[in-house]
């Protein structure tokens, strides 16, 4: 039977809490176009599926990689369609869309009319202005490809380059240009940057069999104004750490290794023993509230049927557990 075109209503989500939502961004299977956000109010334990379709009638896309929010919108990265929606954090409707990109990652904030867009195929950052969702320039990455994390220090733009790469780039936002890069082993995964100004990133050693190279990852603290890498934390070959988060006052640190794992910034070993165990499960993405350290851990199970997230207090309790979409990755704290 033809019901006729969708209209605005059958999409309509009903109340949209608002506060202490945290986005949930589901990846889905690449090449299925099955990405999706899902929206969790940890106050009530309510949980929205689908939000983004359900508002606007069109799917996510392909591969959804990441969201940051600015000024009232939130701004979802999604990476094999080679766009950024723009969409109001109140109604989840889409005001606007960032388009075309090759492969982009993710999004940092310079200005109200002025955002850098990291990729994983083409050799350049993209210069957008979030105001006008227009790319308004690129920054020529010199032949390094794959740029992913930012962060920012004084004036300067930090990006790790991770496939089939071993740098950190030194971008200068004034003059948007290329002007250093930092040697760290083989394909950083994920950065930050910590209350005294200590750049963290871990690397993941690549693969047995790899053209680039096959080593033992390594997490590193890097201090921004030198550029000089301070300490070196080394893994043991053939474990895959990732996904390097802080939490709310940037004084401590964790990661996924198997386990998750907590550690101070100021520390000089690693722990003796894991913040939370696995549990049988598949630790995908990890983030931390910043403003009460609760921390999330979402969990891919078998990367086809749906996956669970995971709440933790800053003590390492469990307060809570949900389903989300396929492959939930990101999260985005409102």
């Amino acid at each position: 039977m033809d019901y006729g075109p969708l209209e605005e209503e059958d999409f309509f989500l009903g109340h949209i809490p608002a506060g202490d939502g945290v986005f949930v961004v589901n990846e889905g299977n690449f090449g299925y176009s099955t990405a999706s956000l899902s929206y969790y109010t940890p106050s009530t334990g309510d949980i929205e599926h689908e939000v983004f379709i359900r508002s606007n009638g069109i799917p996510l896309g392909d591969v959804a990689q990441s969201m940051a929010i600015k000024d009232g919108r939130g701004f979802v990265v999604v990476n094999n369609s080679s766009v950024i929606y723009v969409m109001d954090l109140n109604t989840f409707k889409v005001r606007g869309k960032i388009y075309p990109f090759t492969s982009p990652r993710y999004i940092h904030f310079l200005s109200n009319t002025k955002a850098y867009v990291t990729d994983l195929y083409d050799p350049r950052i993209s210069i957008i202005n979030p105001d006008t969702y227009e790319i308004t320039g690129h920054i020529d990455m010199n032949g390094h490809a794959s740029t992913e994390q930012m962060v920012q220090y004084d004036k300067y733009v930090f990006t790790n380059c991770w496939s089939y790469d071993n740098k950190i780039l030194v971008i200068d936002t004034e003059q948007d240009l290329l002007v250093d890069s930092i040697e760290v082993g083989i394909q950083p995964t994920s950065l930050v940057i910590d209350k005294y100004n200590k750049i963290w990133t871990v690397t993941d050693g690549g693969y047995e069999g790899s053209p680039y190279g096959y080593t033992a990852p390594s997490l590193y603290r890097i201090d921004a104004e030198t550029r000089q890498i301070e300490q070196e934390f080394t893994f043991r070959k053939g474990e895959h750490p990732s996904e390097i988060c802080l939490n709310g006052t940037r004084d401590t640190l964790y990661f996924i290794n198997n386990s998750i794992w907590r550690m101070e910034v100021t520390a000089d070993l690693f722990p003796a023993r894991p913040f939370i165990e696995p549990a049988g499960t598949i630790y995908y993405g990890l983030a931390v509230n910043p403003v009460n350290s609760d921390v999330y851990v979402a969990d891919a199970i078998d990367y086809v049927q749906l996956g669970v997230v995971y709440r933790y207090s800053s003590q390492g309790n469990l307060l809570d557990h949900f389903r989300a979409g396929i492959i939930p990755g990101a999260f985005c704290f409102r």
